[in-house]
């Protein structure tokens, strides 16, 4: 492989989504600003999601590995115990388990509007996501690198498939969060852009069109953020644990380092039709890390999930080693594949007596594990 021409390693941060759920029935608990009040007693500020029954951390920006985990394990930790303080319980999962009877939106007049406009989308969200900021230079190296990661993105949504239980049933997908998910017009894989001038002219389209309400609805699985000097990855179920978060991040920031070195070698960007690249996405979404999945980046074949991480952990070794990271990430996908992701925690917790309590117990556990 090539080295990775990157004097500095760029710097990320992680945003991960929570469920509040009731602590004796499992439904959903509207009461994320209560929440977010408790937390702010434990030095956290929590953001406020659409529903009222969600919560979101921010990490400060980190330098390595180990710096994320450390903040990520102090997140988790004081969001657990604000929701444990205004009485509900923190959960690391991307839909809920229990069969809900609502989801109220949270009392803010933006996302009044939204769920004006978009209805029962709005309304049935309860989907909990984990976005990772990379920083780059610039958003025309935001979009050149969203176009290079385009072929990756279904294998970073197996990886952390964490939604396999819905409504009091198996799902019999990994993640049903991102088939969900797709239901809002401007969501699920970027389209390939030429340019930032090309993103912000399909942007003005969908705002046109009334297909977003703002800007802020640019849903893309990697977008330019709007707000940081990164590209934003936003493929992922929100992880199960702080161990399954981590490895996440460092790939992606991996990726980006690598993918950002063949474009200073002008390698070709993969050419892949949007019909090809949901069709991976769906099988993804199907399997998870037990199955086979699309081997985009190569002969678009089927092949095991584990043998494309493996290929990818070596593809991506020169990032990983620039920035002390290979034997770390090699170890954590041998454990998620030797004792399964969140999906897969879920479906044994379920199978045991097709009980939701397992799974709300199972999930609960996983939230503040190495905590």
């Amino acid at each position: 492989m090539g080295r990775v021409n990157t004097p500095e390693p760029p710097t990320y941060g992680v945003e991960e989504e929570f469920l509040l759920v009731d602590p004796e029935t499992g439904q959903p608990a509207p009461l994320n600003a209560a929440v977010a009040e408790h937390a702010k007693r434990h030095g956290v500020d929590l953001e406020l999601e659409l529903t009222s029954c969600q919560v979101e951390t921010k990490t400060e920006v980190a330098s390595s590995s180990a710096d994320l985990r450390r903040d990520l394990v102090r997140l988790r930790r004081a969001a657990s115990a604000a929701a444990t303080e205004a009485g509900a319980r923190l959960l690391a999962v991307a839909l809920p388990p229990t069969l809900p009877e609502h989801f109220p939106v949270t009392d803010k007049p933006r996302y009044g509007r939204i769920a004006e406009r978009f209805g029962m989308i709005a309304h049935e969200q309860g989907i909990s996501g984990c976005h990772v900021h990379v920083a780059v230079a610039d958003r025309d190296v935001a979009v050149q690198v969203s176009n290079r990661l385009r072929p990756w993105l279904p294998l970073l949504l197996a990886l952390t498939a964490n939604s396999a239980v819905y409504r009091n049933a198996d799902t019999g997908h990994a993640s049903w969060r991102s088939v969900l998910w797709a239901r809002w017009p401007s969501a699920g894989p970027p389209p390939h852009f030429d340019s930032a001038a090309d993103y912000d002219a399909a942007v003005q389209e969908m705002l046109a069109s009334g297909a977003m309400l703002d800007d802020g609805q640019v849903y893309w699985d990697v977008r330019p953020s709007a707000n940081f000097p990164t590209v934003e990855v936003r493929v992922a179920d929100v992880p199960a644990t702080v161990a399954d978060t981590v490895l996440f991040a460092t790939l992606v920031r991996a990726l980006v380092m690598t993918v950002l070195a063949e474009g200073e070698r002008n390698e070709p960007v993969p050419p892949i039709a949007a019909h090809v690249l949901k069709a991976a996405y769906w099988t993804a979404a199907r399997y998870g890390v037990e199955g086979q999945l699309v081997d985009l980046p190569g002969d678009r074949t089927l092949r095991p999930a584990a043998d494309l991480l493996h290929a990818l952990v070596e593809r991506l070794e020169p990032a990983l080693t620039a920035i002390g990271d290979y034997d770390m990430v090699r170890t954590e996908i041998t454990r998620v594949l030797a004792n399964g992701n969140g999906a897969a925690r879920q479906r044994r917790a379920w199978q045991r007596r097709e009980d939701v309590s397992d799974v709300m117990a199972e999930a609960a556990a996983a939230t503040v594990e190495g905590c």
